[in-house]
């Protein structure tokens, strides 16, 4: 048998329950190899374009 509730949940009793994890998050942010600028991890560096030790993308100044 499968679980049956007897009366229904309100909107707002099933979104109190969901609330805890409904909030944005600080991106997580790495040291590039290359040249030490903050980036998200794997992902090419803004600052050098370089990922995995390896150039990837040509950057201009």
């Amino acid at each position: 048998m499968a679980i049956c509730p007897k009366n229904k949940s309100s909107k707002a009793r099933r979104d109190k329950r969901r609330s805890p994890n409904y909030k944005m998050k600080a991106p997580t942010l790495v040291k590039c190899s290359h040249c030490g600028a903050l980036s998200e991890p794997h992902k090419v560096c803004k600052a050098c374009g370089y990922y995995n030790k390896k150039s990837v993308v040509a950057v201009e100044d």
